[in-house]
Order: structure tokens, then C-alpha cells, then sequence
């Protein structure tokens, strides 16, 4: 299937590893010249040079960022634009905001959560909407998670704030659409990550048990038996980002092997 990537230009957030890498790599296996940002400069470069040997030389931009810097995130797009071109394809990412129920976190959590998984995001929108607008065609895709529509008490703040962001993903697309930009929003569920192996280790130490044993426990209660790759959920944001996805627009798409137990 031809899914009109070639020569789109993206930027991925937080895709030196796990699922934002998975979605550039995707992306570059697809013809898109891509543009990525982490925080890290040693894995930064590492996926630098992977994505450059499928998507060639000149064709990857790799920026060390803070995403919840608005300075940082105007150099990365300003370099992307000298570097690539006009912003295609935005896929928002953070890392997951810490681990705890409501009672245990603090006002400078929620500050900094709401700063590096919501605001981040908004400001992100903002530099690549204009271009987009201009050309009558972009996509927007909101990588979250699925706790957006099934909270879970350790994850009070990714709870809270990705749902939040399902809200933004619903009002976008409704103002966006008139001018050619389809956005939507990815909820991975249970996904072999270091987010993953962090919780796991969590669930270990709580219940004295191997972080193996935990993640068994945890694909067991999936109904597809088992914890996803990250190329599973960069699978779907490279449909939505494609022209085969030209009628969606404003879904919030679980991709969790049926983990969440929602009818809506």
C-alpha cells in the first residue's frame, strides 16, 4: 500500500529510543525526511545515524532539547525548517510524568507535569500550524497513552493529563480540519520500553517478585497475551499520518491489545 509519505517532512519529540524512535525510524522507512529531539546526546546520536542509513544523508536532523524549554523547542523547529523544509508531520511525545498516587505528589510535580506533558505540546502546535495552514495539508498526532481512558492510581499525573490531552486532540481537529491539518492522537497501552521495564521494576519491588515475573503478570492481563514492540504502536501513527488516513481525524486510537476495558 502507497501511503504518500515520500518527501513529508516530520518532527518526532523524545525519539532517541522506545516509541518515538520506533515512529521515526517508521517514518524514514517510509520516504520522510525526519527530524528528532531528545534530551540525551549520546542516544540522540546513536539514532541519528541509524535513521540516516535508511533515509540517506542530508535527510535527518537530530537536536538536543528540552521539550519543556519554549527556547529549545524554537530551535529545534527552526533548524528542522533551514535543514528540511516546512513541518509536515508533528508527533508529540514526552516521557511519562512520575509514578504515584495523588496523595504522594507534590505542587511542583503537577507543575512540571503539566509543563513537559500538555504545554510542550501546545507550544509544538503552535510553530508548525502556521506552515501547514499555508500549504492545506498536515497532520498532527498526539502520542499518549492508554491511561487517557483507563486511569490507573499509580499514574495519577499521566492519567490526569493525557486525558486532558484527548480534549486538545477533539478541539483541534474541530478548528484545524477547515485548513487541511488532521489531528489525532495515539494511546499506546503496555509497551516494552524503559517507561515499561521502570514500572515493572516497581510492581517487583511491591510485591517481591522478579521484574520478569512482573511483566509476565502484566501480558497476561492483556486479552492478546503479551506486552507490545514499540514498531506496533509506530505502525499506527504512520497510517495516521498517511494519505490513507484522510477522512480521520479528532480519534483518540487505542493501541493496547484490548488492555483497557472501555466501550467508548
Amino acid at each position: 500500500m502507497e501511503l504518500g509519505l515520500r518527501e513529508r517532512v516530520a518532527m518526532v519529540a523524545a525519539a532517541s529510543k522506545g516509541i518515538g524512535f520506533a515512529v521515526a525510524r517508521a517514518l524514514a522507512e517510509e520516504g520522510c525526511r525526519v527530524s528528532i529531539c531528545a534530551r540525551t546526546a549520546a542516544t540522540l546520536e546513536q539514532a541519528q545515524a541509524e535513521l540516516e542509513t535508511l533515509a540517506g544523508p542530508g535527510r535527518v536532523v537530530a537536536e538536543p532539547c528540552d521539550v519543556s524549554c519554549a527556547e529549545d523547542l524554537e530551535r529545534w523547529h527552526r533548524r528542522t525548517v533551514q535543514a528540511l523544509g516546512p513541518v509536515d508531520i508533528l508527533v508529540t511525545n514526552t516521557g511519562g510524568p512520575p509514578a504515584a498516587p495523588f496523595l504522594d505528589l507534590s505542587d511542583e510535580q503537577w507543575q512540571a507535569g503539566f509543563e513537559n506533558t500538555v504545554l510542550n505540546v501546545v507550544r509544538l502546535c503552535r510553530l508548525v500550524i502556521l506552515d501547514m495552514q499555508a500549504r492545506g495539508w498536515g497532520r498532527i498526532i498526539h502520542l499518549t497513552s492508554l491511561v487517557a481512558k483507563h486511569p490507573s492510581n499509580e499514574l495519577t499525573l499521566s492519567s490526569t493529563l493525557r486525558t486532558g490531552l484527548s480534549a486538545l486532540t477533539r478541539l483541534q481537529s474541530n478548528q484545524l480540519a477547515p485548513m487541511g491539518i488532521l489531528v489525532n492522537a495515539v494511546l499506546p497501552g503496555h509497551t516494552l520500553t524503559d517507561r515499561a521495564r521502570e514500572l515493572a521494576r516497581r510492581q517487583a519491588d511491591q510485591k517481591g517478585i522478579t521484574v520478569e515475573e512482573a511483566l509476565r503478570e502484566r501480558s497476561a492481563s492483556i486479552p492478546v497475551g503479551r506486552i507490545a514492540d514499540p514498531s506496533e504502536i509506530a505502525s499506527a501513527v504512520v497510517f495516521l499520518a498517511s494519505e490513507r488516513a484522510s477522512y480521520i481525524t479528532g480519534v483518540s486510537l487505542l493501541v493496547d491489545g484490548g488492555a483497557a476495558q472501555c466501550a467508548l
